[in-house]
């Protein structure tokens, strides 16, 4: 039981890789706050399964590119339960797209959600950690470093975060604050279905060394790693979590 006591917050909980941090969470001890912007059922589902199990969890909506909701959120928290140790950002949005069709509104979304987002809840975060410290961890890509066709600004949020991550590690070490990042690799969740097929797939596939794709369980213990003492001495790392796959030459 690696979270014994701790509250932790997983955003964009309701599926995916925030779906299974949140239940591994749970499972090492954590109550998990289960976040969610829009699919309530999805949310709903984690909390139960994350109870059925034997752990605890509440599930809190909140649209994390607005600074209101965010501040709601973490209030609630803080009123509910006293405290937060933990914060994985990960809700995040994607619109993959040549650049001839991309649009300022596509843009704007994804830098909206996947970096305003993150600081939102990071700058709360800070405000309701207790005086012994805690551990923030963003969901970041290997596309931040390695981008495929049609990800220019997807895999620019991702680097946004990645140097976000060291900056305010940097920032935060004195307040025993550890920020860190993941950089999963090509995962199977509901947002990425379809998007790994045909020669693209092929391709990947041939450049990973374990062989298969990822799956939301292959992120998790990394997650609840950072999260736990065990990484105590861990800050300002961005760790990849993607089967060995590099410069696969898209």
């Amino acid at each position: 039981m690696k979270l014994q006591g701790k509250i932790a917050i997983v955003t964009g909980a309701s599926s995916g890789i925030g779906a299974g941090i949140a239940k591994a969470m749970g499972a090492e001890g954590a109550l998990v706050i289960v976040n969610y912007a829009s699919s309530q059922g999805g949310a709903d589902a984690v909390v139960a399964s994350i109870c059925a199990a034997g752990g605890s969890a509440v599930a809190i909506r909140a649209d994390m590119s607005h600074a209101a909701d965010v501040a709601r959120m973490f209030d609630q928290v803080k009123a509910d339960h006293g405290k937060v140790d933990v914060l994985v950002n990960n809700a995040g949005v994607a619109v993959f797209e040549m650049i001839d069709g991309l649009t300022e509104e596509a843009f704007h979304k994804q830098f909206n959600v996947n970096v305003l987002g993150y600081f939102l809840a990071i700058r709360e975060a800070v405000k309701h950690f207790p005086d012994t410290g805690g551990s923030i961890i963003n969901i970041s890509s290997i596309l931040s470093t390695d981008p495929y066709l049609a990800s220019s600004v997807y895999a620019a949020t991702k680097g946004a975060v990645d140097t976000m991550t060291l900056a305010l590690a940097r920032e935060l070490g004195a307040r025993k604050i550890r920020v860190n990042s993941i950089l999963p690799g090509h995962t199977n969740t509901p947002a990425t279905n379809g998007n790994f097929a045909g020669d693209l797939g092929e391709k990947i596939l041939a450049g990973t060394p374990l062989g298969r794709f990822g799956e939301p369980e292959d992120i998790a213990p990394v997650a609840v790693f950072l999260a736990s003492e065990d990484a105590h001495w861990v800050t300002g790392e961005s760790l990849r979590a993607a089967g060995g796959v590099r410069g696969v030459g898209y």
